[in-house]
């Protein structure tokens, strides 16, 4: 984004644009649950559930229902937090369509037969209301099949051209990409980037229109041409497990995690703080009695720390405070990526804190065609109410217990998103520290790779 544009955007001080004309409001966006459990047994309300853990239903789909690669699913609602179920889900076959330049230009679809196809997983963990990761559950899959199809002549050439249709207007443009190193699965990263950009702006327009609020954190897998695509936004997170292996598959966006960005932000763009907050770290928050004294502080440039000599607007509020998962953003929100957020200020204030979120999410490239894969190796995916009480140790502890016993059973993945979720609700046989329990959102994925490695990379 150009300097110019974000000034204009989100900087007080700048002419305001004009008012839009009062128009009729949209309806709100309605309550629900994934489409795949539709015929699951347990109510999808919040009317059942207390704070007692046994009381919170467990839900998965049906046991005629299949999903992509026989995956896994299960969820829980909060114990009364909010009350609905804040975290949504998505999953299914991504059909991309094959096109090419008309005479004049034009996209032309060719017929079925040169489909491109893949499968999509999506987790988004929603705050402030259901409303943003409906709507993202509802679209992310639209924009992102919308931006493979933009790029799926580069997916399917042995080399990404430089021109797309075609043309060489330099006879050394083929080498000027393969120098960049540009290959296919960097098309497929950048149509998740822009997917997840194209979905935050979609998701700002529709609440706005509706007088709705909220973001959500996003988590996604896709699976095409033989690799996984896992791209995550937010503290939700994604898992290899093996036999022998546990490998990270996302990394977790917190105000902590990304300080130096979001302090740099601060640093070159001061009005976004309006006089409220410092942008420096401390150990602590500040108070009187420090005032003059030398403490431990650290600034946008420092991953190390320093000392300082305490000033009066240091006793500011700080731009990030708390630790661990207690740190929050401008006092109030504990991700720093996600989609949504474009109303959501600091209380009983007008200062915004959509400028310091990002909706592009990293990505992790898994060529499962180079795994040697076991019956047993599965990714877990899952919202942030797990990985609050389970580590990745004691998830692939879970996996490797259940599995090899049950390879029998056709529903073994689904059992094992369930037993997962138990997991988490201070059962005497968790591996939780003294029964810990998640009175948080939950929702797991279990997606199996043996098998699937051998997806058709071609139409």
């Amino acid at each position: 984004m150009s300097a110019g544009w974000f000034r204009r955007r989100f900087l007080p001080g700048e002419p305001l644009p004009a008012p839009r004309p009062p128009g009729p409001r949209a309806s709100p966006v309605p309550y629900r649950r994934p489409r795949f459990l539709r015929g699951s047994s347990s109510s999808p309300g919040a009317a059942d559930a207390s704070r007692r853990p046994d009381s919170r239903p467990v839900r998965s789909p049906a046991r005629g229902r299949t999903l992509p690669w026989n995956a896994g699913y299960a969820e829980i609602i909060n114990a009364e937090k909010s009350e609905f179920n804040e975290d949504q889900a998505a999953c299914g076959k991504l059909c991309i369509r094959r096109c090419e330049f008309g005479a004049e230009e034009e996209w032309l679809t060719l017929c079925p037969e040169e489909f491109l196809t893949g499968h999509y997983w999506a987790l988004f963990d929603g705050h402030g209301g259901p409303a943003a990761a409906i709507l993202a559950a509802n679209t992310l899959h639209s924009c992102l099949r919308r931006q493979l199809e933009a790029v799926v002549e580069g997916l399917v050439a042995t080399q990404p051209p430089m021109h797309l249709n075609g043309r060489c207007i330099c006879p050394s443009d083929p080498q000027f990409v393969e120098e960049k190193g540009i290959r296919a699965e960097d098309l497929v990263i950048g149509a998740l980037e822009s997917a997840f950009q194209e979905c935050d702006e979609v998701i700002g327009r529709e609440l706005e229109a509706s007088g709705q609020v909220g973001g959500c954190t996003a988590l996604v897998a896709v699976s095409l041409q033989g690799k996984l695509y896992v791209a995550n936004a937010g503290d939700s997170r994604a898992i290899l497990v093996r036999r022998d292996e546990i490998r990270p598959l996302s990394f977790e966006f917190t105000p902590e995690t990304e300080r130096q960005r979001i302090q740099q932000l601060a640093f070159v763009y001061p009005e976004l703080l309006a006089g409220e907050f410092t942008r420096l770290e401390f150990p602590r928050r500040l108070k009187g009695d420090d005032l003059g004294q030398k403490v431990l502080f650290r600034d946008h440039h420092m991953s190390g720390w320093s000392y300082k000599r305490v000033e009066k607007s240091d006793l500011k509020y700080p731009l990030i405070h708390g630790q661990g998962r207690q740190a929050r953003l401008l006092g109030t929100l504990a991700v720093s990526r996600g989609l949504g957020d474009h109303q959501l200020r600091v209380l009983d204030t007008n200062i915004q804190l959509k400028p310091f979120l990002l909706s592009v999410p990293q990505v992790t490239v898994l060529d499962v065609g180079q795994l040697e894969l076991q019956e047993d190796d599965v990714v877990v995916m899952a919202t942030d109410g797990l990985w609050d009480v389970l580590s990745n140790e004691q998830v692939a502890w879970l996996v490797r217990s259940f599995l090899p016993g049950n390879q029998e059973d056709p529903h073994r993945f689904l059992k094992l998103a369930q037993m997962l979720i138990h997991s988490t609700q201070g059962k005497e046989d968790s591996p939780t520290e003294e029964g810990q329990v998640s009175y948080d959102d939950v929702s797991v994925f279990v997606i199996p790779l043996h098998s699937q490695g051998q997806e058709s990379s071609g139409h």
